[in-house]
């Protein structure tokens, strides 16, 4: 499932997958690139690869529906720099940055999580450990049957 669906685009905007031979809107699109997908889209008269095109457009029809996704003075720079600047820095390092922050936030993730795990271990052998009683219950118990006669007595003080 890692081959990439391709997609036909024709004059009327539609899209067509060609894996599922049925027309898809560009939230299935979107939907498919969620789920791992990758997707290569063809104009259908010229031939021409126009994913990038389409990429965008599901990108502003997310912002569209959501309000907000790229903030207003990000898009101001992409625009204003167009090729000059920003397509080297898309191409060479704002990819690789999402992925290491993605591949690192997995990581701490994970580690995090076994971390809460090993704690909930300790505090379940903790409470298994100590039993019913407070960890202050022996010494209790000793005054408690110095007070009762029970035979044990308290520890003399010398005086002085």
């Amino acid at each position: 499932m890692t081959e990439k669906i391709i997609l036909k685009k024709y004059a009327n905007r539609r899209l067509y997958d060609t894996e599922k031979s049925a027309y898809i809107t560009l939230e299935q699109v979107s939907r498919l690139i969620r789920d791992g997908r990758q997707v290569c889209v063809i104009d259908a008269r010229t031939s021409e690869d126009v994913t990038a095109f389409i990429l965008a457009q599901v990108i502003v029809e997310e912002a569209k529906n959501k309000k907000v996704l790229l903030p207003a003075p990000f898009l101001h720079l992409v625009i204003q720099y167009r090729e000059d600047v920003l397509a080297e820095f898309f191409e060479k390092y704002l990819e690789i940055t999402i992925r290491n922050y993605l591949l690192y936030k997995s990581a701490f993730d994970e580690s995090f999580r076994k971390w809460l795990d090993v704690g909930m271990e300790l505090s379940s052998m903790a409470s298994k450990s100590m039993g019913a009683k407070p960890p202050w219950g022996s010494l209790f118990d000793l005054f408690s049957d110095v007070e009762k006669g029970a035979g044990a007595k308290a520890p003399e003080v010398p005086e002085g």
